[in-house]
């Protein structure tokens, strides 16, 4: 789930330092095809184009590839050999129904298969391209095994990746700009970029958008999901995406679908204004299914939704201040650093991992002074702490207590294995916050990747990917599809390159 900044500074340190040097110093001002953005989905059809004898050029304005694919976790895919040889047995037919009864349909059907059916034979591209994976596993308990995790997680990948655009001497530019697309007589015929403060244009028979959305855009992002970026949303994982390629692609007249769409999720106690990290220990013991409350002390959803983020996430969105409150006690506590926890958040820290550091980072957060974590003798004095009613608090923990001892949550029908009474003597809170993982659309596409205009026409030449693309969703990632961020990138890149090249050989 791209939890840990701490990855962020480490992997974007060491592509910074490796990767400056990858950029072939002839500066070709015209070529095949243009690919905007070198993360998972821009440098497959970099890869792509080059496999099949065409000329690419791949330019990234950071200084370093990967983008947020480095915080990925693993790539969807069914009907893999990876799969087959696990005696997995999800079929295509079945993860197409899921997905789109998941998006009651308002997902693009034709864009759906195509990305499922692509799916599998992509684990075998990238294995060929020398991406070890650790194997399909599951989000959740006995949960769909779609999610094929790569050694090293989604930076793992993308080194496995720029380490064969380096030895095939593909042409990446790090640290240029694209500003805009070129549209000549209907149809794409290149780009113009930045280049030491000046802008030249690169002329090219095709142009594959893939700049990762739009997940640092305050304006866009208060337009289109109602959320004020930095204030009551954060983005994890994401730098410097302000929504370039969708903004090109809408200037030469592409329609617009799956705006507002974000991946939510729940997070804390680190993240929130003016605080930045996660903690190792101290963020998954939070997570947990205990009590999650909101500011006027009341449960708000069955918290053993928890292992679906998006589900987990929703629920807490749809707050005032989105913002809630998680709850525990020193017996859970000591479970936790004793026996491991009960759920999961991601690969990171799969379900019975024990918290010895957990202690430790609570008195180092309470000790600098962090204003999101709480700790008491009593649940009337956590209450004052967090800013909330006493008696309503208790009131809470009591029925909440009955529940657990009836083994029934009368209220939201919480499964009953995650049903354990909180009752001191000492109780602990964080205040936790809505985040996201990055956008989800944006410019309007088919099946073949082709960008389309408002009248469902192809743009001859353009053509998109990634979180750029809108049509994979209907209002809410689906993790039922595990993987399905990272695997969307890498198929769409693939499916982009064959269809421009089918295009440009006309």
């Amino acid at each position: 789930m791209k939890r840990h900044l701490f990855w962020m500074i480490i992997v974007i340190s060491v592509f910074t330092v490796s990767c400056l040097a990858i950029g072939v110093s002839a500066e070709p001002t015209a070529t095949d095809v243009i690919v905007v953005g070198a993360g998972a989905t821009g440098l497959a059809a970099a890869l792509t184009v080059a496999q099949r004898g065409a000329r690419v050029i791949l330019f990234e304005k950071q200084p370093y590839p990967g983008g947020t694919s480095s915080f990925a976790e693993g790539v969807f895919a069914v009907e893999s050999e990876l799969q087959r040889r696990e005696y997995i047995g999800i079929t295509r037919d079945e993860a197409f129904k899921v997905i789109m009864d998941y998006s009651h349909w308002r997902a693009n059907p034709r864009l759906v298969r195509a990305f499922v059916n692509e799916s599998g034979a992509t684990i075998s591209w990238l294995e060929k391209e020398g991406v070890r994976f650790i194997g399909p596993k599951a989000m959740w308990y006995d949960g769909p095994r779609t999610w094929h995790i790569p050694e090293g997680y989604g930076a793992g990948m993308v080194k496995a990746l720029v380490a064969k655009v380096k030895e095939k001497g593909l042409d990446l530019r790090l640290a240029t700009p694209v500003k805009k697309v070129i549209k000549e007589s209907g149809k794409v015929a290149g780009v113009v970029v930045e280049k030491d403060g000046k802008e030249v244009e690169v002329r090219a028979k095709a142009v594959i958008i893939a700049t990762g959305g739009y997940a640092n855009n305050k304006e866009w992002i208060k337009k289109y999901t109602g959320f004020d970026l930095g204030v009551d949303l954060f983005p994890i994982g994401n730098v410097n995406k302000t929504g370039d390629g969708i903004r090109m692609a809408w200037e030469v007249g592409a329609a617009e679908e799956g705006m507002g769409v974000i991946q939510i999720l729940r997070t804390g106690p680190l993240l929130g204004p003016g605080l930045k990290g996660i903690g190792g220990h101290l963020e998954p013991a939070f997570m947990q299914p205990n009590l999650f409350v909101t500011q006027q002390g009341e449960r708000y959803c069955d918290e053993s939704i928890q292992p679906n983020f998006t589900f987990d996430g929703n629920a807490l969105a749809r707050l005032g201040k989105k913002q809630s409150y998680s709850i525990f006690d020193e017996s859970a506590k000591k479970d936790m650093m004793e026996k491991g926890t009960m759920t999961g958040m991601g690969a990171w820290t799969p379900p019975g991992t024990v918290l010895t550091k957990f202690d430790e980072e609570l008195r180092m957060a309470i000790d600098k002074g962090n204003p999101n974590v709480f700790m008491a003798d009593s649940i009337e004095a956590l209450a004052r702490k967090m800013g909330i009613d006493p008696l309503a608090l208790k009131a809470t923990l009591d029925e909440y207590n009955r529940f657990c001892e009836k083994e029934h949550d009368e209220l939201f029908a919480k499964d009953r294995r995650y049903l354990r009474p909180l009752k001191g003597p000492k109780f602990y809170g964080v205040r936790t916050f809505s985040a996201f993982l990055g956008t989800l659309g944006g410019i309007k596409i088919n099946q073949r990747m082709e960008v389309v205009d408002r009248d469902e026409k192809p743009i001859p030449g353009l053509y998109a990917g990634g979180s750029d693309a809108g049509g994979m969703y209907g209002d809410s990632y689906d993790l039922f599809s595990a993987g399905g961020t990272l695997g969307f990138a890498v198929n769409s890149g693939r499916i982009a390159a064959r269809s421009a090249l089918q295009y440009i050989s006309r």
